[in-house]
This record gives C-alpha cells, sequence and structure tokens, in this order.
C-alpha cells in the first residue's frame, strides 16, 4: 500500500505556479498582434524607398492583395476600416494584404527637404515590381483609390502578367484640362491645401451632410507633421498624364470600378467605364456613398469584392455559402455591347438559393 502511493507521489503533475508566463500562449498572443499590426517594411525601388505593411504570409500560391491609399491618407487611414470589417476578415485570412503608402506619406515620415523632387505619378508606378520581387509574388490582385487607382493602373498597363485582378475606386484616368488647371490656379490662392484635398475627396454635398467625417480628415490633414509631403503628393497627381484606355489595348485582367453616387469623380469614373472592355468589367455605383465608400459602406464593398474574388475563382464556395445564409443580395445590371444594344435585368440571390454570383464577363451597373 506504501509502495501505491509513492508511485502516485511521483506521478503528480503539479499545476504551474499563479502568475507564471505559459511560453505557447505568449508566442500565440505575439503573433496575433503583429498579425493586426503588420510587419512594416521599407523597399529600395529605382525611384527611392517605400514604406510596404505585409499582414500575413508570403503565400505565393494565391495573389496577394495590394493597396494604394488616395491623396490625404495613408495606408492605414484609407484602408484599416474595410479590411478589419468582420465581414472582411473571411477574405483577409485567405490572403496576403500588402499595403503600400505613397513616398514619404506614411505615419512618422521624415519631412522632405525644400526643393525635393517628389517623383511622378508614372514613376511612382514604376516602384510596385520592386515590391512585388521583394516579397516574391508572382501576381496580386490590386485595390486602388483615387490617386492609388490611377498609379495601380499605370502599373497594371506596364505589368499585365503581374496583375490577375484590380478594384478601382473613384478613378480619374484624365490629365487636367486647361480650364481645371485655370481653376487649380484659383483655388490655390483662395483656399488652403487642407480644403483643396477635402474637395477632393469629398463632394460639397456630403461636406453638408457627413461633417463629422470631414471635420475628422480636415483636422488630421491640417494637424500632419508631414504636410509638405502631402502637397508633394497632390501636385504630383494633379500633374499626372491621361491613361489611354480603350477597349482593345487597355486591361488584360478583370476590372471592378467603384463610384458613390455623390462622390466628386462619378462623372469620371462613368466615362472610363464606358471606355473599359465590356466583358472583364464590372462597374458598381453605390447609392448614398461619397469619396470614401471604403470608410463610409465597408459592408456593401466587402460584398462586391467576394463577388469579384470568386468571379475570378478563388474561394467560390466559402464565399457563397456565407453570403447564402446572410442575406439576400439583389443586383441590377445593365451592359451594352460594343453600344450597339442594351438590355437591363435583375440578378437575385435568395437565402435559399445556391445560384452562382455574376462573374465579371459583363459591365454592371449596380446600386446598392
Amino acid at each position: 500500500m506504501t509502495t501505491e502511493m509513492q508511485e502516485i507521489a511521483i506521478t503528480e503533475e503539479k499545476p504551474l505556479p499563479t502568475g507564471q508566463p505559459d511560453p505557447a500562449k505568449d508566442a500565440e498572443a505575439a503573433a496575433r498582434i503583429l498579425l493586426d499590426q503588420g510587419q512594416e517594411h521599407s523597399i529600395e525601388t529605382p525611384h527611392g524607398l517605400l514604406h510596404v505593411t505585409l499582414h500575413g504570409t508570403s503565400n505565393t500560391r494565391r495573389p496577394a492583395i495590394l493597396t494604394f491609399h488616395d491623396v490625404g491618407l495613408d495606408s492605414k487611414s484609407c484602408f484599416s476600416p474595410l479590411f478589419k470589417f468582420e465581414e472582411m476578415q473571411e477574405i483577409v485570412k485567405n490572403f496576403t494584404l500588402v499595403h503600400i503608402d505613397a513616398p514619404g506619406q506614411e505615419e512618422g515620415a521624415a519631412t522632405y527637404p525644400m526643393g525635393y523632387q517628389y517623383p511622378s505619378m508614372e514613376q511612382i508606378a514604376e516602384m510596385i515590381p520592386a515590391v512585388l520581387t521583394y516579397f516574391n509574388f508572382r501576381t496580386v490582385i490590386g485595390v486602388g483609390v483615387g490617386a492609388g487607382a490611377y498609379i495601380l493602373s499605370r502599373f497594371t498597363m506596364a505589368h499585365p502578367d503581374s496583375v490577375e485582378g484590380l478594384v478601382l475606386v473613384n478613378i480619374d484616368p484624365q490629365a487636367r484640362g486647361w480650364m481645371d488647371w485655370a481653376a487649380q490656379k484659383i483655388t490655390t490662392l483662395t483656399s488652403s491645401l487642407t480644403e483643396q484635398i477635402l474637395s477632393h475627396l469629398f463632394s460639397q454635398e456630403e461636406m453638408s451632410a457627413n461633417a463629422d467625417l470631414v471635420k475628422s480628415h480636415r483636422d488630421r490633414i491640417s494637424k500632419a507633421p508631414n504636410l509638405i509631403n502631402i502637397e508633394l503628393f497632390w501636385r504630383g497627381y494633379n500633374s499626372r498624364r491621361d491613361l489611354i484606355i480603350d477597349r482593345t489595348s487597355n486591361f488584360k485582367c478583370p476590372v471592378m470600378l467603384v463610384v458613390g453616387d455623390q462622390a466628386p469623380y462619378e462623372e469620371a469614373a462613368v466615362e472610363c467605364n464606358s471606355k473599359l472592355d465590356p466583358t472583364t468589367t464590372s462597374f458598381l455605383k453605390m447609392a448614398d456613398a461619397g469619396g470614401l465608400p471604403q470608410l463610409t459602406q465597408p459592408s456593401k464593398l466587402t460584398e462586391a469584392f467576394k463577388y469579384f474574388i470568386q468571379g475570378m475563382g478563388y474561394m467560390a464556395s466559402s464565399v457563397m455559402t456565407r453570403l447564402s445564409r446572410s442575406r439576400t443580395t439583389s443586383l441590377s445590371s445593365s451592359y451594352s455591347m460594343e453600344g450597339e444594344r442594351e438590355r437591363s435585368r435583375t440578378l437575385s440571390q435568395s437565402s435559399q438559393g445556391g445560384q452562382m454570383p455574376p462573374s465579371p464577363s459583363h459591365t454592371m451597373e449596380v446600386s446598392c
């Protein structure tokens, strides 16, 4: 009996003392924090350094999602609300996410000296291949807003084999004409840099209707320590050249154009859509949305992005399972074949049905 009691005493497992760290749990927590905050990199390119934030791992089996922000924003303020949105996590956990900051636009960036020659929009587009090389990415899905949409378009035209899909929010492919140039000169004399950028990000209607959002961006831009850098990026965007777009020699990948019906660049996006190949282009016009739909309506944009990715052949079953359980989706679409005929139809998916969502096989105009 004594021997048995001794054996039991020998094999007894004692609990860890209270307060003693658990290495496994600490490592898991550290990995979770790193995934949320991202890994920051400074990448050397032919036209200077680029600040890039990587979320996830360099999984080369799927294209990375590569984003580029608008003027007056950085990667965090432009995209964090969208990619941290609950319903977006289904996508985020399956793709590597890469945020690029335009030169000198990231948080904590040093102010450029007087007379610094800021790279042109074309030169910034030429910096992106170095990012793909650095992370060993074969292809990407680009997501750009405003100036970022223009830059990613330039990159895609120059490197069509590197881009599997392109989401362009509030794109304006046209250079400023003489009238625009004159108006900009007058605005420069009468308005501060902050107000000029706000008029780029928001329509006049939106400035009145969404005062809190506008005020938060006004305060952030006006108090930015790198305001000189922001001005250089703004000047560069206003000096952009036309994107030469036509249906025979433009993007070789599926494209989704996104614009709010109250956005400053609604007409420009509509004009761009008319020049793209209708068999590979989806046009999403968001009702009651302004210049920053990724901030104000992340749910609708997330849903559209899921459809877009599924149309490319990724995550088909998981996306549809979630969507079919969550809501009823109705999409009204109109398309034309070389301008000769137009027709409209309604595509609906019920919560019980298993229909496939629309793929980017024609130009869709969707009111959400």
